[in-house]
């Protein structure tokens, strides 16, 4: 069946209508996103517009960070035989996708994600690590107790000191290492 110049005309503007249908809607969709942004930054206080530049440069340290506790993992832990913390479940930046989002808000979620994350997950690194070499409790409460933090000897009590600490090596390395504590103190 051969195609008439009519037809092919027709099918050829149908095209072009769909096409500019498409545009129209696109542009009517960044239009209205713009109009989202000016209204955003328009209802945002000038002080706290001041304050972006210090929020944002501490990204810097939240990368050193990031790399200095990725690598001290990497060459300690497979020493000490503690297991490796998986970083992915720490650092999730998945807000960003959210379509509902401007620009902006769609960055400070990712920032904030980010910056957490690896906070969340330096945090975790220094939790094994203190299990490993001193799971004693501090003298005073402290805020912010991580999850092996309750298993740790008080602060002060040396019944049967190295046999738990011995016991909290075996339970961080996961049964990999039971080792007593070289202890320089001698108990008589």
């Amino acid at each position: 069946m051969r195609m008439t110049f009519d037809d092919f005309l027709m099918r050829v503007q149908n095209r072009v209508a769909a096409r500019r249908a498409r545009t129209e809607e696109a542009l009517n969709e960044t239009s209205d996103r713009m109009h989202a942004i000016r209204e955003y930054m328009r209802g945002l206080n000038p002080l706290v517009i001041a304050t972006l530049p210090v929020i944002y440069s501490v990204f810097f340290a939240f990368v050193v960070l990031d790399l200095f506790v990725t690598l001290y993992m990497w060459i300690c832990f497979p020493i000490y035989r503690i297991p490796m913390v998986r970083r992915r479940e720490y650092v999730v930046v998945d807000r960003g996708r959210l379509p509902y989002l401007n620009p902006f808000q769609k960055l400070n979620c990712l920032y904030c994600g980010y910056g957490n994350g690896v906070l969340a997950y330096a945090t975790e690194v220094a939790a094994r690590t203190e299990a490993y070499w001193c799971p004693i409790k501090h003298e005073h409460r402290a805020e912010g107790r991580h999850q092996y933090y309750d298993d740790f000897m008080d602060y002060g009590d040396e019944t049967d000191f190295d046999g738990r600490w011995s016991r909290s090596r075996y339970r961080i390395t996961e049964g990999r290492d039971d080792t007593r504590p070289v202890n320089a103190k001698r108990r008589g």
